[in-house]
C-alpha cells in the first residue's frame, strides 16, 4: 500500500508499494484537474461562472466543504482563479498521486495442511485465528445493517465471496473526480479486491472468510486504472461515504501527491487542505475513517526525510529534508484510526511505518523475512483477487483466485472489518474510541531485530511508549472477540 521503492521491499512482495507521478502544472498545453478551495464559509454556489470566465469547466462541486473539481487547458487557469476572494487556493492535481503496484514476490502457490475452521481456505488465514475471529463469530458475524467501504483501485464485486455481500447502491466509482456507477472489471490492480475480501468475504462455505462475513460491502474506486489516487478522486470518494449512510472507510493508500504533503507550499496546501475537508465531512456523518500507517518502516511523528517524491518516472526519486510541517493524508488527520502492521510472531511487521502519534491500533499485516511460520509458510496475508489479474502467489478454489499479499494495506482492513462487527453489536456510537479499546497490548520489542531495515533517514527503527501505548502498536493487536464481548 504504502511506498518504500528498494528493492528489498519490491523482492518481499509487498502488497503494495507506492509511486508518486510527477506534477503536470498548469502551463501545460493538455487539460489539466484542478482543486479549488473556497475560504473557510465561503460560498462555492457560483463556482461555475468563476470556472468558466477563467476558461475551464466544473466536474464536482462539493459545496458542504468549499471544494470544486475543475478542468481546463488554458495556461492562465489557475491564476485567473485565484482571483476570486473567496478562492483561498488551487493547485493542479493532473500526474499527481500515488500509485499502488501489484505484489511482485516470486512466483508460487502456497497451501499449508491446516485445519479449516470456517470456509475451505480459511485454515490458511493465520491472520483471522491471531485476532480471534472465529470465536468474534459465535457472538456475531455481522449485520446487514451496516456497511463497511474499502476506499481503493476498485473492486471484483463478481467474485463469490463477495457478490454475496456487495452493495451496488453504496458503490461508486470516483476515478473521474465525480461519482459514476461502479462497473464490472473495474479492478485493474486487484489491490482493492484483496482488501475487500480481508473484510467482507462471505461465509459461504468455500474460499476464505472476513472479519465481519455478514456486513454489506461497498467499493469505491479512489484511483485510475493504473493505480494512481489523484485528489480529487480521494475527496470524491469521501463525499461519497458521507452521503449514502456508509458506517466504515478502509484507506489503504496515501491520499496526496507527495509521500508527505508540506503545508508551506501552496499547491500541497491547498490539496491537503481539501482532503481534511473531506475527511472531517464524512466523521461529522458518522463514518469511522481507518487508515494504514504505510510502508515506509519510518516514524511518522518524526520524519527526517522524504526520499521519493516524486520517484516516477523510475529514476527520478528526489531526496529531501522533511519536518513535522509534512504529514500524510489519510493517516495524520485527526479522528482517523492509524493501523500498523505485525506478522504472525505478533511483532511490527518489517515495513510497516510506525508513530506515537499516528498508530492506534496494529493488526496483521504479514511479514515475509521477520515472522515466517508454520501457520505462515510465507508470511503472507490470503485474500480475494480479480479472476482477471495477475497474482505471483495465488490459490485457486473452485474457479475462484486468491492471492497472498503483505504490506499495512493488509492490516487496515482488518480493523474495518472488526469496526463493522462492533457496530453491528452496539451501534456506531463511540465506535473509533472503542477500536483502540478492543486491543492485547503490546509492549515495545527488540529493536535490533530491524537493524537491517532503517528509516529512510537511515536512522534505526526505534520504539517509543511502554506496553499500554506506544509508537509500533498504539493500544495493541485488535481482538475481535473483546470488540464484541
Amino acid at each position: 500500500m504504502l511506498n518504500r521503492p528498494r528493492a528489498l521491499l519490491a523482492a518481499a512482495g509487498l502488497g503494495a508499494a507506492l509511486c508518486v507521478a510527477p506534477a503536470i502544472h498548469a502551463g501545460a498545453a493538455t487539460e489539466s484537474t484542478y482543486v479549488v478551495l473556497y475560504r473557510e464559509g465561503a460560498s462555492s454556489s457560483n463556482a461555475a461562472n468563476t470556472i468558466a470566465s477563467a476558461g475551464g469547466t466544473v466536474v464536482a462541486n462539493y459545496s458542504q466543504i468549499g471544494v470544486v473539481i475543475a478542468r481546463s487547458s488554458s495556461s492562465g487557469f489557475a491564476g485567473a482563479v485565484k482571483q476570486n476572494g473567496n478562492v483561498e487556493g488551487v493547485a493542479a492535481t493532473s500526474g499527481l498521486g500515488v500509485r499502488v503496484a501489484p505484489d511482485q514476490s516470486d512466483e508460487g502457490t502456497d497451501v499449508a495442511a491446516a485445519a479449516a475452521w470456517g470456509d475451505s481456505l480459511s485454515g490458511l488465514q493465520w491472520d483471522m485465528q491471531q485476532i480471534n475471529v472465529p470465536q468474534a463469530h459465535q457472538v456475531t458475524p455481522g449485520s446487514k445493517q451496516v456497511v463497511v467501504a474499502t476506499l481503493d483501485t476498485g473492486l471484483d464485486f463478481t467474485h463469490p465471496d463477495l457478490a454475496p455481500n456487495y452493495d451496488a447502491s453504496r458503490s461508486a466509482d470516483c476515478s473521474s473526480g465525480t461519482p459514476t456507477p461502479l462497473l464490472p472489471g473495474n479492478d485493474q490492480n486487484g489491490h482493492g479486491t484483496h482488501t475487500a475480501g480481508t473484510i467482507a468475504a462471505a461465509a459461504n462455505g468455500t474460499g476464505t472468510v472476513g472479519v465481519a462475513p455478514n456486513v454489506r460491502l461497498a467499493g469505491v474506486k479512489t484511483s485510475n486504472d493504473d493505480g494512481f489516487f489523484f485528489p480529487e478522486m480521494v475527496v470524491c470518494a469521501y463525499m461519497w461515504t458521507a452521503t449514502h449512510g456508509i458506517h466504515v472507510t478502509n484507506n489503504s493508500y496515501f491520499a496526496d501527491p507527495w509521500l508527505f504533503n508540506c503545508r508551506n507550499d501552496a499547491d500541497q496546501r491547498a490539496i491537503w487542505k481539501a482532503e481534511r475537508r473531506a475527511i472531517r465531512y464524512a466523521q461529522s456523518k458518522g463514518v469511522v475513517v481507518v487508515a494504514s500507517e504505510g510502508n515506509e518502516s519510518t516514524d511518522l511523528s518524526h520524519p527526517r526525510v522524504d526520499v521519493i517524491s516524486p520517484d516516477f518516472p523510475p529514476g527520478s526519486e528526489q531526496e529531501r529534508e522533511i519536518t513535522n510541517a509534512c504529514s500524510v493524508v489519510p493517516v495524520e488527520v485527526p479522528g482517523v484510526v492509524g493501523v500498523t502492521a505485525t506478522g504472525n510472531k505478533r511483532l511490527k511487521s518489517f515495513y510497516s511505518s510506525y508513530g506515537i502519534s499516528t498508530a492506534d491500533v496494529a493488526a496483521p499485516g504479514g511479514d515475509s523475512i521477520l515472522q515466517v511460520t508454520p501457520a505462515a509458510p510465507n508470511g503472507r496475508v490470503l485474500s480475494t483477487y480479480p479472476s482477471y489479474r495477475p497474482c505471483a502467489r495465488q490459490v485457486l478454489e473452485n474457479g475462484a483466485k486468491y492471492c497472498y499479499l503483505q504490506g499495512t494495506s493488509m492490516a487496515g482492513p482488518h480493523v474495518a472489518g472488526v469496526a463493522g462487527l462492533l457496530i453491528s453489536k452496539y451501534g456506531a456510537a463511540g465506535a473509533a474510541a472503542k477500536l483502540q479499546q478492543a486491543t492485547n497490548p503490546l509492549p515495545c520489542p527488540d529493536t535490533s531485530i530491524y537493524a537491517a531495515f532503517p528509516q529512510n533517514s537511515g536512522e534505526p527503527q526505534t520504539c517509543q511508549g511502554g506496553t499500554a501505548h506506544n509508537s509500533f502498536y498504539g493500544s495493541g493487536e485488535i481482538d475481535a472477540l473483546k470488540a464484541v464481548s
